[in-house]
């Protein structure tokens, strides 16, 4: 699983380095998809350590669906570099919080809502393990492929 973590977070910003074109009308921009990765990565790192506190938690990722947020988040990280620096570090802490939990930890059910645009994916308890899991496999890799079809030359 960290594995597969590391690997997702690498592939995604080896993917935001570079320059973008402009994204299609109601398309996210690379800016916008590096903030919206950041906002899901602070909230699976704050899921991760409620867990390992033994507290209880959720998992809601529609805040990091706000386009105002998102535009404040790039704002706050100081812009694409700043943006690519914060996911980088999120990575490492998200896999480093991972990899000291149980599998008794990694099990514990967390009330899960997850969305993109206007569809509801989950709306259910799910494993910690599967946050995490569909993060490196399904989260950072569809943001990778978003990045590098925006990629310019």
């Amino acid at each position: 699983m960290i594995a597969g973590l590391r690997d997702a977070c690498r592939g995604l910003l080896d993917a935001a380095a570079g320059r973008f074109t402009e994204p299609p009308a109601g398309e996210w921009s690379a800016g916008q998809i590096l903030a919206h990765v950041s906002i899901v990565s602070a909230v699976t790192i704050g899921a991760v350590s409620a867990v390992a506190a033994g507290e209880h938690t959720t998992y809601d990722n529609r805040v990091a669906q706000d386009r105002w947020t998102l535009s404040r988040i790039i704002e706050l990280a100081g812009g694409s570099a700043g943006l690519r620096e914060r996911i980088h570090r999120q990575g490492e802490a998200l896999c480093t919080l991972t990899s000291a939990l149980s599998e008794a930890e990694l099990d514990t059910p967390v009330p899960a809502r997850l969305v993109s645009g206007d569809a509801v994916l989950v709306d259910r308890p799910l494993p910690l393990r599967d946050l995490i899991t569909g993060l490196a496999e399904t989260e950072l890799p569809g943001h990778t492929k978003q990045l590098l079809a925006l990629r310019s030359g």
